[in-house]
């Protein structure tokens, strides 16, 4: 547990980190609004693409093994990153922590689901989310504070001796496996077929409303489906996609990952250019601010977890995704003079609507397969996390370039940001609203149903 949510921890207080810099970034390294949102997305796409892959060798080779090199892997491209001199290397060195992140994330909720016992795992997962959250809360805090104080490398820096706490922690204690998969094959040709399309969305969405972009989007779609196609055919696939077709739990469980956070990953992106631009918050300032929503997150998300161990996902899951869709369209209502009690109220409804929905969703999710699969089912999952947030910074990218285009985001654009920023949050708003169909479509779900291996299947 305690090594699983260290790991769980780091992450998360990287992404929240980096998100209160960026302007600063930005300013420091000559980059546009296009250029520097993909100092978050370069990240949260190599993540994305290795996320599936990196499970499936878990799976055959053993979660330690991956665990571990991911996180030696995380303190040397964290160095990386902050001795980056130009936009370039930036943003190359942050596809490379995208990498090694994937081994952590598709591996910890695994480990997890397999020590603890269906009767307690929302539990241990609900801690584990609240670890996430802590990482999330202290983030913006210590990343304005560091940002302002010792400049924007530092960030990446405080993670080295982090990772290698962790990398101790972990080898140390966390028992070795050989993988329940052990000598199945490795499916290469549906790795290289899922990583494209993934690619190919994110960059298909950085190059809209041009129509290169369209293209590109097209050829997403046409790698999506030669995935499924090499994936229905092969013996031993990287992903099952049984799991999806004949499991209502697992399908619509992570749809409902998907939507929602598509739906609220970009909040700290759009929030950080409104408190400093539109505000004239310090750094530090917005830090304090943003940190209201994951506060609340790791408050609920241990009770939300154990609360879904007794009374189902269903209900707690669908009542958070629309919880989470009142606090998007609050923050639609931001104007220039607001009191900022308005925006911090707004970020406390929408971290407790996302608290009642990830413990319970992930729950649903690695209750609803068998234990071989437990592996694939975490990177799944990961996936539409990052798949989610990737769509959320992919579209508040491609709205600031509609109101503001390819110009450099400062004090002078101020009257587009504004509208940029709003419209953002209703369609955020909209886009969650939609969500808690798909949460409620994954079916009725009693508890004991729920401590079942394979449920659903």
């Amino acid at each position: 547990m305690a090594s699983a949510a260290l790991a769980a921890f780091l992450t998360p207080f990287m992404s929240s980190s980096i998100n209160v810099a960026l302007p600063v970034i930005g300013n420091e390294l000559s980059m546009n609004s296009s250029v520097l949102g993909w100092v978050a997305t370069s990240y949260l796409l190599a993540a994305a693409v290795f996320l599936v892959p990196f499970g499936r060798i878990a799976d055959i080779r053993g979660r330690k093994a991956v665990f571990l090199i991911g996180l030696l892997g995380y303190g040397v491209s964290s160095f990386l990153c902050g001795i980056a001199g130009s936009a370039v290397l930036l943003i190359v060195f942050r596809v490379l922590h995208g990498i090694t992140t994937a081994m952590i994330f598709s591996t910890a909720i695994a480990i997890l689901t397999s020590v603890f016992p269906p009767g307690e795992r929302g539990k241990a997962l609900g801690i584990n989310v609240a670890c996430t959250y802590f990482g999330l809360s202290i983030g913006p805090v210590i990343g304005g504070i560091m940002t302002q104080q010792l400049g924007w490398r530092s960030i990446f820096y405080v993670h080295v001796p982090l990772a290698v706490v962790a990398f101790v922690l972990v080898a140390w204690k966390l028992p070795a496996d050989n993988g329940e998969s052990k000598g199945e094959r490795f499916d290469l040709p549906g790795a290289f077929l899922f990583g494209l399309s993934l690619a190919a969305l994110m960059y298909g969405l950085s190059l809209l409303p041009r129509l290169t972009g369209l293209w590109v989007l097209i050829v997403a779609l046409a790698s999506l489906a030669g995935f499924v196609a090499v994936e229905l055919r092969v013996r031993q696939p990287l992903l099952n996609i049984d799991l999806f077709r004949r499991n209502t739990v697992f399908a619509f469980s992570n749809l409902a990952a998907l939507i929602n956070y598509s739906a609220t990953f970009a909040v700290g992106f759009l929030l950080s250019y409104y408190l400093q631009f539109i505000r004239g918050f310090t750094p530090q300032q917005s830090g304090l601010v943003l940190i209201a929503q994951p506060v609340v997150m790791a408050l609920f998300s241990p009770f939300a977890g154990r609360l879904s161990d007794r009374v189902g996902s269903r209900i707690l899951a669908s009542a958070g995704m629309a919880v989470a869709a009142v606090g998007l369209l609050w923050l639609s209502f931001a104007g220039q003079s607001v009191h900022i009690g308005f925006i911090i109220g707004a970020l406390v409804v929408l971290g407790f609507g996302f608290a009642l929905f990830s413990s319970p969703n992930t729950n649903a999710i690695m209750s609803s397969v068998e234990r071989r699969y437990y592996g694939v089912a975490s990177a799944t999952l990961g996936t539409m996390r990052l798949t989610g947030q990737m769509l959320s910074m992919g579209t508040a990218i491609l709205i600031f370039t509609l109101f503001i285009g390819d110009a450099k985001v400062t004090a002078a654009v101020r009257e587009n940001l504004q509208p940029a920023i709003r419209t953002a949050f209703i369609i955020f708003a909209t886009v969650c609203f939609l969500g808690i169909f798909a949460s409620m479509a994954r079916g009725p779900m009693r508890p004991r149903e729920e401590t079942k291996e394979g449920a659903g299947e």
